[in-house]
């Protein structure tokens, strides 16, 4: 990683759990670059800023804010600012999905979950990279999923939230690699974290399959550091993209409906 001033910092949202925390602690043991904890519980992300400070006896700040609120990036951006650090490694954590028929979500949840995947990630990008230019050095991390791959019936919006996260992120990747920017998209299979209990993925076949948000973790620092565009992480998923070109793309959705289907009660 290149030399940086005393104002420079690694911003991480969704960092109170999960990928997030766990991309936390790494880069805290491992780049002592000041971190920006980003997520809307202040509670967890000041426990995890006092672990990590008495740990590694570095500068650890923490912003409470809801990403799914229009105009909540530039109101990140703004804090930061305010704060007098510059960001020089924008990590874009932060989503969720719904497993359910697109015709039973809530409106509500549909426009929350376009907002934080999509919106609020690109207003970040755009944000921090006239400063990235200006410096010519910058790294942009942005969480997408193996479901940006494929359709997927049952996660339908969350699954084209990914699509456009890999797609947005590969192509920023060759824009802005003379530039000396690093950008990587990471496309975790199904890992242990809270996404579940929220998207509802209980009694799902991908659940009995998941890595370690420490594992993810691990490798998307990696490819990050490596320069390479897009990552697919945990040693079953990384045939996907490939397998999937084998298949019509009618099977392929069809087959990832079914890997999402939740098993019946008894």
């Amino acid at each position: 990683m290149p030399a940086s001033t005393s104002n420079l910092a690694t911003i991480i949202t969704g960092a109170s759990s999960g990928i997030g925390e766990a991309l936390a602690r790494r880069l805290a043991a491992e780049e002592k670059q000041t971190l920006i904890l980003v997520a809307r519980r202040a509670e967890k992300l000041a426990a995890l800023a006092e672990e990590l400070q008495k740990a590694h006896g570095l500068r650890v700040d923490v912003i409470a804010l809801d990403l799914e609120k229009p105009g909540a990036a530039q109101e990140l951006v703004d804090e930061v600012a305010v704060r007098g650090l510059a960001i020089d490694t924008l990590i874009n954590n932060a989503g969720f999905g719904i497993n359910d028929l697109f015709i039973d979500m809530p409106l509500e949840r549909i426009q929350g979950m376009v907002q934080l995947n999509i919106v609020a990630l690109t207003e970040l990008c755009h944000a921090v990279l006239p400063g990235m230019h200006a410096r010519q050095q910058g790294r942009i991390m942005n969480i997408a999923s193996v479901a940006g791959f494929q359709a997927c019936p049952r996660f339908a919006v969350y699954a084209a939230t990914k699509s456009f996260v890999l797609n947005f992120t590969e192509a920023l990747a060759v824009e802005e690699r003379k530039h000396g920017i690093l950008v990587t998209a990471v496309c975790p299979g199904a890992t242990k974290t809270a996404f579940h209990d929220i998207a509802g993925n209980h009694g799902t076949f991908v659940e009995k399959i998941m890595d370690s948000p420490e594992t993810v973790a691990a490798s998307a620092i990696n490819a990050l550091n490596a320069g390479k565009a897009v990552i697919v992480t945990g040693l079953l998923n990384k045939p996907l993209p490939f397998l999937l070109r084998l298949f019509p793309r009618g099977i392929a959705t069809v087959v990832a409906g079914i890997l999402v289907q939740r098993e019946k009660a008894a």
